[in-house]
């Protein structure tokens, strides 16, 4: 069987084996771990295919089930559900936060961690009750935030650890 090329609006493509539609790329592609047959999901301007799964054999148990509508849409639905844990993952790895009660007030000490290639590096800020900032200072990107350290932080009066 011929793949056919159903052209859509804004550069959709709708082939049996390759579906771009809707800033997604779904392809599919021999499963290099058996005989059978995997999809990948690609973002549009992503390098790496944000899901790549086992995709079902076709009638003749020989060649892929041909992409369609229904599976293209649960294929984006997942690929989507996949990329946003992956950035809650990220975002909770790259900014920590820890409330600390002095005799005074309430203080909320953040840890924002900036991972450039070149120069990582990390801002460590305080806030009042009302969310206003009190101090900030750039550390160490491997700054380990806790409540000691947060404590002995405003201990000493928000300077630099």
């Amino acid at each position: 069987m011929q793949d056919h090329f159903e052209p859509g609006q804004n550069g959709a493509l709708h082939e049996p084996r390759l579906w771009r539609d809707d800033g997604w790329t779904a392809r599919v592609i021999k499963n290099d771990d058996d005989e059978g047959w995997a999809v990948e999901m690609i973002k549009d301007g992503e390098a790496e295919p944000a899901l790549v799964g086992p995709w079902t054999m076709g009638r003749d148990k020989k060649n892929p089930k041909p992409l369609d509508t229904p599976a293209f849409h649960t294929l984006v639905k997942t690929a989507s559900e996949v990329l946003r844990r992956h950035e809650q993952q990220l975002h909770a790895t790259l900014h920590k936060s820890i409330v600390v009660n002095t005799a005074s007030s309430t203080i909320t000490v953040n840890l924002d961690i900036v991972p450039d290639e070149d120069d990582p590096y990390a801002t460590l800020s305080a806030y009042d009750d009302a969310g206003d900032a009190i101090a900030e200072v750039r550390v160490a990107p491997n700054f380990k935030l806790s409540r000691a350290s947060a404590e002995q932080w405003i201990e000493n009066e928000f300077r630099r650890p």
